[in-house]
């Protein structure tokens, strides 16, 4: 039986501690689904760091091939939408988490979670895009939605040297926005401004007990961090403004009060990118292609195997690394 390499975590039943390792699987140590994908390119995303150094309970089924993305070739399909030879992207669902995802060379996966790849980007640069790219054009348009424009003042992006931040900067920049990067590492300044940001904002500054309101700064925000930096962008976000929460890099807590709410009218506007209906998707990838500068995606882009996967999740979790990550699977 041909066998394909894989990143697996496992648990011991009486511990209930985790292991991962690469290993090869067969095709019948698959989950059910009906839609077979040659995994070519997969990614790393903060999620995928949580699963695989399980830091956070992100796994809930053993054993588990983690990556909550993958671009690839279908090889077999009882989906009507889905024959062999599409090009397939597949962002979220669960997979990764309690359905096998994509450090694998092959994946098993409900043709209903997957959407065509547009044509006009190739598999490696769609996982560069990945999850948090894909997050970070859903956090954009839910902006836009709100009927906020670049002429309604600057756009605060928070974590901004990550994943989330990194594509929000180049889409936001392009689209006419006056960026504002916030970073915790300030020797990062060069890069977040061939970006696109206008302007640097150390992450201490957002760091301190939040006012209940202090000085406008910003109309618009992307927040992939939480906690006390989403409590400190509401209280300066103007009248009317708008935050896209998107992370929880800095906690889950949110240490704020209803004063943007009801004395400037701010909204909270939530986004899930995990099971966000089909329709959404393909319209937030449809934006990728055309507002995202794909020499700027290439330039916040680093490559890796898939035996390097293991050993890069913990400096995801501990800030060290830029951009996005492509893992190289087939």
């Amino acid at each position: 039986m041909d066998k394909f390499p894989a990143v697996l975590v496992t648990r011991d039943d009486a511990t209930k501690q985790q292991s991962v390792a690469l290993t090869a699987i067969a095709e019948s140590e698959l989950m059910d689904g009906d839609v077979t994908v040659a995994v070519e390119w997969s990614t790393v995303n903060y999620k995928d760091g949580l699963a695989i150094t399980g830091k956070s309970p992100v796994v809930r089924r053993f054993p588990m091939v983690p990556g909550i993305d993958f671009a690839g070739t279908v090889t077999a399909s009882a989906h009507p939408d889905f024959a062999p030879g599409d090009a397939v992207i597949l962002d979220g669902w669960g997979v990764g988490e309690t359905h096998m995802g994509g450090y694998a060379g092959r994946a098993r996966v409900k043709g209903d979670w997957l959407i065509k790849r547009p044509a006009a980007i190739s598999a490696r640069s769609a996982m560069a895009v990945g999850t948090a790219g894909y997050t970070a054009m859903l956090a954009v348009m839910a902006l836009e939605k709100h009927g906020l424009t670049p002429a309604r003042g600057p756009v605060v992006v928070t974590g901004a040297a990550g994943g989330v931040g990194s594509v929000a900067i180049a889409v936001l920049a392009r689209l006419g926005w006056h960026v504002i990067a916030v970073t915790g590492r300030t020797s990062e300044a060069d890069y977040l401004k061939g970006l696109g940001a206008a302007e640097i904002l150390e992450r201490a500054e957002l760091a301190g007990p939040p006012k209940p309101l202090a000085k406008e700064r910003w109309a618009a925000g992307v927040d992939s961090v939480g906690s006390t930096t989403l409590a400190n962008v509401l209280s300066m976000t103007r009248y009317g403004g708008a935050v896209s929460a998107c992370g929880l890099a800095g906690g889950m807590d949110l240490p704020s009060s209803v004063a943007p709410f009801i004395l400037r009218g701010v909204a909270l506007l939530g986004i899930d990118s995990v099971m966000a209906p089909k329709a959404l998707r393909e319209a937030a990838w449809a934006r990728v292609v055309t507002d995202l500068d794909l020499a700027k995606l290439e330039a916040m882009t680093s490559e890796i195997a898939l035996a390097d996967v293991i050993g890069t999740a913990p400096d995801i979790l501990a800030g060290k690394v830029r951009g996005r990550i492509v893992v190289k699977v087939a």
